[in-house]
């Protein structure tokens, strides 16, 4: 199921300091709670980005394909196909999406995990929101490095 999709910016305007933002800061969320969907959509929308939730990593596969860029905030206990399970899926298909990993487990493996299989990073919940923006900044500027090194 699809929590409330929560689009927001169209069209993104430059700062007041002549700064161009990122028109293709789309996020995706994973999470099966609901209400982590809506809170964290909503908190993103307020920093610029672009969102979309969904309550199952099955439901973003059917909904999104590969080829369409943004970065997925993906949560692990999921019922169905668990975070891991996503997180390998999306580096076999090539995605080249930048993961950021979510979960309330008190493992601190996880955040080892997290980087070793891929993702570009692992926040443990509940977070700080600044924590959150920061990564998907870092993820996206790491992504951009890489597509105009052609990696």
């Amino acid at each position: 199921m699809v929590c409330d999709n929560i689009r927001k910016p169209e069209n993104l305007r430059p700062k007041e300091n002549g700064e161009i933002l990122l028109e293709n800061k789309q996020i995706f969320i994973v999470d099966d709670d609901e209400s982590v969907c809506r809170a964290l959509g909503a908190l993103l929308v307020t920093y610029g980005f672009t969102v979309d939730t969904f309550t199952s990593a099955e439901e973003f596969f059917r909904a999104v394909p590969d080829s369409v860029p943004g970065c997925l905030i993906l949560d692990i206990h999921m019922p169905g196909m668990d975070g891991w399970e996503t997180l390998q899926r999306l580096l076999v298909s090539g995605s080249g999406r930048p993961v950021i990993v979510i979960s309330a487990d008190k493992n601190g493996e996880f955040d080892e995990k997290a980087l070793r299989t891929g993702a570009a990073g692992y926040l443990q919940k509940p977070f700080n929101d600044r924590a959150l923006v920061d990564l998907i900044n870092t993820a996206f500027e790491k992504k951009g490095s890489a597509n105009k090194t052609g990696k």
